[in-house]
C-alpha cells in the first residue's frame, strides 16, 4: 500500500512549523496515496522515523518521502537519506524512495516578482538581492544564481545577486556592508518558505539598514504561495510516477 510522507524542515518558532503544517495539509487532498503522514527533520514532531512508523502501521508497504526543501543540499544529499537508511533497517519489508528539492523552477521565479509587486514600489531597472539559506554544498549557489537570472530578465531589473546566511557564496553580512555604502534602489527578497529564527534576524538586520539607506526595500520572503504549491505536487507526482517505472 502507497504511502507519502511529508518532510519539513521544522522551527523553533511555532509560527513557522504551523505554516508548514498547514502547506501540508493543503497538498494532502490532491495526492492519491490512501497513507499520508508529516514529520519534521529537525527541532519539531513528528520526526522523520516516528512518521516512517506511523505509515507502516497504517500498513504501508512503500513509502515515498516528499521533501519540502527550496534547494539540494546536505539535508537531501546526506541526512534525509541517513533516516531512511535507518528506517530501512527497522522496516526491511518496506519499500522507500526520496523525492527532489523544488530547485529551479519558473513557477518560483512567478512568485519572486509578485513579492517585488506587492511592495507597491516601482522596481523596474532596480537591484534585487536574494537571500539564501545556503549550505556548504556548491550546487545551492549555483542553482539560487540561476534563479536570479531567470528573474532578472523576466522582472526587468537592473541587477539580481545573491547572498546567503552561511556556507559558500557572499555572506549575508557582506552583502549589508555593501548596502550600507551605497544609496541604490534595492529590492531584498528571502529565498525562505517559512517564519523562523532566520527570517526573524533577517527582518532585524534589514530594519538597522533601512535607517542609513531608505532606499533599501525588504518583501516577503517566498513563502508558501499557490504556485510554490503546484511546484511541490509536481514533484511528488513526479516521485510515484518514477517508483511505478522501476
Amino acid at each position: 500500500m502507497q504511502a507519502v510522507l511529508y518532510v519539513a524542515h521544522g522551527s523553533r518558532v511555532k509560527e513557522g512549523v504551523d505554516e508548514a503544517l498547514a502547506f501540508i495539509d493543503e497538498v494532502t487532498p490532491r495526492i492519491n496515496a490512501p497513507i499520508q503522514h508529516k514529520s519534521f527533520l529537525e527541532l519539531a514532531e513528528p520526526t522523520i522515523m516516528q512518521g516512517v512508523a506511523a505509515c507502516v502501521e497504517q500498513g504501508a508497504t512503500e513509502v515515498a518521502v516528499a521533501p519540502i526543501l527550496l534547494l539540494t543540499a546536505n539535508h537531501l544529499n546526506k541526512d534525509i537519506p541517513d533516516e531512511i537508511e535507518e528506517a530501512k533497517r527497522k522496516f526491511p519489508e518496506v519499500v522507500f524512495s526520496i523525492g527532489q528539492a523544488f530547485g529551479v523552477d519558473d513557477r518560483l521565479v512567478n512568485v519572486l516578482e509578485k513579492r517585488l509587486k506587492e511592495s507597491n514600489e516601482n522596481y523596474k531597472g532596480a537591484n534585487v538581492l536574494l537571500i539564501g539559506r545556503g549550505s556548504s554544498d556548491p550546487a545551492v549557489k549555483r542553482d539560487l544564481t540561476r534563479i536570479a537570472g531567470l528573474l532578472k530578465s523576466r522582472a526587468g531589473l537592473n541587477e539580481v545577486s545573491t547572498c546567503f546566511l552561511y556556507g559558500k557564496g557572499v555572506s549575508f553580512e557582506d552583502a549589508l556592508q555593501q548596502l550600507m555604502t551605497e544609496d541604490r534602489k534595492t529590492f531584498i527578497i528571502p529565498y525562505l518558505l517559512f517564519t523562523g529564527l532566520l527570517k526573524q534576524h533577517i527582518q532585524t538586520k534589514i530594519a538597522n539598514i533601512q535607517e542609513m539607506n531608505k532606499a533599501v526595500h525588504l518583501c516577503e520572503c517566498l513563502g508558501y504561495d499557490e504556485q510554490v504549491q503546484h511546484v511541490f505536487i509536481d514533484r511528488i507526482i513526479q516521485l510515484m510516477e518514477r517508483r511505478d517505472e522501476q
